[in-house]
């Protein structure tokens, strides 16, 4: 088969918070599809489990993405890729205002926010010519529900940032996925039974009658990285949230 003229056979995709969830299922997805992967994470042990489930060519490292002078270092010992892909997050939290430490906030902004963005900062000039950057919100900024005060603000400040960059970047394509509720372990903070029950309430609520999965999601980064018109563009895969 003769690859289309945006195909990933053979690009360098750099996945940053691909040892697990949405950026390792992304990984394996891009993989696939002939990409040469770089899976980039804080926890060694995790890195080496995700590169079991990877083709021989895929390398990872271990950065923690919440210091820019590791992110920096990291970009710095890179050569020219295609793709950049930032998925890092920690464990979600739903916290009333009243409840809501603001310091304990503003930490949930140094991965999400500024580690995106160091990243952006210092990895843009190693981007090949038709390369792009593809970042990550979530549905709690266009339809926050209660207790989602800082997830809605650092989803928001993504999106904002990502249409921000598209111009500045140009012709370097930038956009970013919405992802509504999916299964992962980003919510391992919320007791089981809470979470199977969470699970159960969106499934039920929703216009696909199904919670994603982290391969779900995936399919949207990879649509982002082989189309080749789209940028400042939020893609929302949602199962049909935001109408309900």
């Amino acid at each position: 088969m003769i690859p289309t003229a945006n195909s990933l056979e053979g690009k360098k995709v750099i996945v940053m918070g691909g040892s697990a969830g949405i950026g390792l299922a992304t990984a394996k997805a891009a993989a696939k599809k002939g990409a040469i992967l770089t899976i980039v994470a804080s926890n060694q042990q995790r890195i080496d489990s995700a590169l079991g489930q990877l083709p021989e060519n895929a390398t990872g490292q271990s950065v923690d993405l919440s210091k820019e002078e590791n992110i920096r270092n990291f970009f710095t010992n890179q050569s020219s890729f295609d793709h950049l892909v930032y998925t890092a997050g920690e464990n979600l939290q739903l916290t009333d205002i009243s409840e809501t430490s603001i310091s304990e906030a503003q930490k949930f902004f140094t991965i999400r926010y500024w580690g995106a963005l160091a990243a952006v900062k210092y990895g843009a000039s190693k981007i090949n010519a038709g390369g792009s950057i593809v970042l990550t919100s979530g549905i709690a900024g266009n339809r926050p529900g209660k207790g989602w005060g800082i997830g809605a603000s650092i989803t928001s400040a993504m999106e904002g940032f990502t249409r921000a960059m598209a111009v500045e970047l140009a012709p370097t394509r930038v956009n970013i996925v919405s992802p509504g509720i999916v299964k992962t372990d980003l919510w391992g903070d919320i007791p089981e039974k809470a979470r199977e029950e969470m699970y159960q309430q969106y499934s039920d609520t929703l216009l696909v009658k199904k919670i994603a999965s982290p391969e779900d999601i995936a399919l949207a980064y990879i649509y982002l990285m082989e189309q080749s018109f789209s940028t400042g563009n939020t893609i929302v895969a949602d199962g049909g949230g935001l109408l309900i």
